[in-house]
């Protein structure tokens, strides 16, 4: 029986991130339900300030990343020092959550103001495949529906790693249960030959 195909994930937490002209809100944490490939799923959303300062140890935002299970980091395509910032944080984030599969989607913001564009869609892809996380070019301002479709792909890629979590657990209680039966055995047939 696969037991990770029976426990879905139900809940997540996402953590928005970036510089403060990306396009983001203030502090704001607020919940919401959504539905994501027929699976109905509850998000509480924080979106953060900039907070990210070399000088302070432990960086405030240390504890937002340590809350999320997986994180949106945007930038925005007129402001150089925001898509400067992105490689940063996933370096905090990997700091934080040291364990691989931290799903992370790369958000380019303001695609619609060509005119102050300073950042080439071309880079944002460029850094999103360096750093293995997805990517997606858009404008909040313009469309809702673009910001849910990466909303989306954060959630599939939770599933992913959720899914990954529970078959590990679920092999390791079974080599667990394996030992335990081994190691019974073993004291039996030691006794049985005295």
């Amino acid at each position: 029986m696969d037991l990770a195909g029976l426990r879905k994930m139900t809940k997540a937490k996402l953590v928005i991130l970036g510089h403060d002209s990306c396009g983001k809100t203030a502090e704001v944490t607020y919940g919401c339900r959504k539905l994501v490939d027929k699976d109905t799923i509850d998000l509480e959303i924080l979106d953060t300030v900039n907070k990210l300062e070399e000088s302070q140890v432990p960086n405030p935002m240390e504890s937002s990343i340590k809350w999320g299970d997986g994180f949106l980091i945007m930038y925005s395509v007129t402001d150089r020092k925001s898509f400067e910032l992105v490689s940063r944080l996933k370096r905090l984030i990997d700091h934080v959550k040291p364990t691989s599969g931290i799903p992370i989607v790369i958000v380019a913001n303001k695609c619609d103001m060509e005119n102050g564009r300073v950042v080439q869609r071309e880079e944002g892809e460029a850094m999103a495949g360096h750093l293995r996380c997805s990517f997606f070019e858009l404008s909040v301002a313009e469309s809702g529906s673009a910001v849910e479709t990466a909303v989306y792909q954060l959630i599939r890629e939770l599933r992913v790693e959720y899914s990954k979590h529970l078959l590990a657990m679920d092999t390791r209680s079974r080599m667990l249960q394996m030992r335990h039966a081994l190691r019974n055995k073993l004291t039996r047939s030691k006794t049985m030959q005295w």
